[in-house]
């Protein structure tokens, strides 16, 4: 398994951005497709963003679609979402977790998981 911890979360107003970081331990980032997933207060756990081993793949919900950018940095063992036009709803905690597969979502496709980072979106 790989360890994961998330960065970059904040307190940002509507319309701002803000750029997540997930650095990741062990010589192995480079095996794991990478997710982002948030949960927002009193809602379930959703996948936002996946990206392939390379990174030439990625995913994204239509929530996030044409706002939010996933990358990653395979030499600093690092997985980045960058977060444009931010809107209250997007008010959740964020994890990046460490999975086998883009093309796969569900929480229980993803074996390691940071602790979390609070992304805070005022009207």
């Amino acid at each position: 398994q790989v360890q994961l911890v998330e960065s970059g979360g904040g307190l940002v107003q509507a319309g701002g951005s803000l750029r997540l970081s997930c650095a990741a331990s062990g010589r192995t980032f480079s095996s794991y497709a990478m997710g982002w997933f948030r949960q927002a207060p009193g809602k379930e756990r959703e996948c936002i963003a996946t990206t392939s081993r390379a990174g030439v793949n990625t995913y994204y919900a239509d929530s996030v679609k044409g706002r939010f950018t996933i990358s990653r940095d395979n030499a600093k063992n690092t997985v980045y979402l960058q977060m444009n036009n931010l809107k209250p709803e997007d008010t959740a905690v964020y994890y990046c977790a460490a999975g086998s597969s883009w093309y796969l979502r569900r929480e229980a496709d993803f074996g390691s998981w940071g602790q979390g980072t609070q992304v805070t979106v005022s009207s």
